[in-house]
C-alpha cells in the first residue's frame, strides 16, 4: 500500500514503521494512526516478516504527541465511541510479532504512549520522553495513565504526569521506562541487534511468551501460571519444540518454521 504519513521498509525479517511528518516532528494525526493500523495489518500477514520496529523520520523526534490541530475541536462524545489511539495501542500491545520502539528523539503524549504499548524500547541519548497532556488540561489518553504506572511505578508515573515532567534518555533508563540507552549513531545497530536475537528464536514461543506476560500481568499469580503452563502445553507440541532441542543436542542452529 501506499501511505502518505508513514513509510515502510523492511530488512530482511525486520520492518520498520517510520513515521514520516518531520516538518511537525512527526506529530500524530488521526491519519498516521489509521496508517500505522493498516501497515500493521499488512505486516501481520507477511510471513517473511518476524519482527516490527517503530521510528520517526530525521534525528530529532520519534513522535511529538497529538495533533494539537485536531485535538482542539474533538468532543467528549466523538472521544468515547470513535476508535481512536487508545485502540490502536492496545492492537500494537498484543500484536502477534514483536515490537520495538527506536526512540530517536522527542515521544512526548501519543508519541511516548505509542513507544510504551511496544515491547521493548531502545532510545538514544538525545530522547526526551514524557506525558505533558494537564498542560492542555487534559490527560494521557491513549493507555499513558496505565501502561506509564507499570513500566515506571506508581509513584514516578504520578510524578511525571501531574508534573508534565518530561525526562531525558539517561532518567528513562534509570526508571525503566527504556530499556537500552545509545548514542544516536548506535541506535539502529542497536536495534537491529536486538532485533536479530528476538528473530533468532521459535516464532510461537515469542507469541505465546508475550500472551503469558501480558495476560499474566492483568491477573493475580495463581491464574498468571495457568496461563503459562497452557501456554508451554501447546509449545510443547509443535514441530519447532522439536526442531529447538534436536538443534541444540546436535550443537547446530534450529531452522523454526512457526509450526
Amino acid at each position: 500500500m501506499n501511505y502518505k504519513n508513514i513509510k515502510i521498509e523492511t530488512n530482511n525479517q525486520l520492518a520498520f514503521i517510520i513515521i514520516n511528518r518531520p516538518d511537525v516532528r512527526n506529530a500524530l494525526n488521526m491519519e498516521t494512526v489509521d496508517e500505522i493500523q493498516s501497515a500493521l495489518h499488512e505486516l501481520e500477514l507477511n510471513e517473511t516478516i518476524l519482527c516490527v520496529v517503530f521510528t520517526g523520520e530525521g534525528e530529532k523526534s520519534f513522535a511529538a504527541g497529538a495533533d494539537i490541530s485536531q485535538l482542539k475541536d474533538r468532543t467528549g462524545l466523538e472521544t468515547l465511541v470513535n476508535r481512536g489511539m487508545q485502540q490502536v495501542y492496545d492492537y500494537i500491545e498484543s500484536y502477534p510479532k514483536p515490537t520495538i520502539a527506536m526512540v530517536n528523539g522527542y515521544a512526548l503524549g501519543g508519541g511516548c504512549e505509542l513507544a510504551m504499548s511496544c515491547d521493548i524500547r531502545i532510545a538514544s541519548t538525545n530522547a526526551k520522553l514524557g506525558l505533558p497532556e494537564l498542560n492542555l488540561s487534559i490527560i494521557p489518553g491513549a493507555g499513558g495513565t496505565q501502561r506509564l504506572a507499570r513500566l515506571v511505578g506508581k509513584g514516578k508515573a504520578l510524578e511525571m504526569i501531574l508534573t508534565g515532567k518530561i525526562v531525558s534518555g539517561e532518567e528513562a533508563k534509570m526508571c525503566g521506562l527504556v530499556s537500552e540507552l545509545v548514542q544516536p549513531k548506535e541506535l539502529l545497530a542497536k536495534t537491529e541487534e536486538v532485533a536479530e536475537k528476538i528473530i533468532s528464536k521459535g516464532p510461537l514461543a515469542v507469541r505465546l511468551a508475550k500472551l503469558s506476560i501480558n495476560a499474566g500481568l492483568e491477573t493475580d499469580i495463581k491464574t498468571g501460571l495457568v496461563i503459562e503452563k497452557l501456554a508451554q502445553a501447546l509449545l510443547m507440541s509443535t514441530e519447532d519444540k522439536k526442531e529447538g532441542t534436536k538443534a541444540f543436542l546436535e550443537k547446530r542452529k534450529p531452522k523454526f518454521q512457526g509450526k
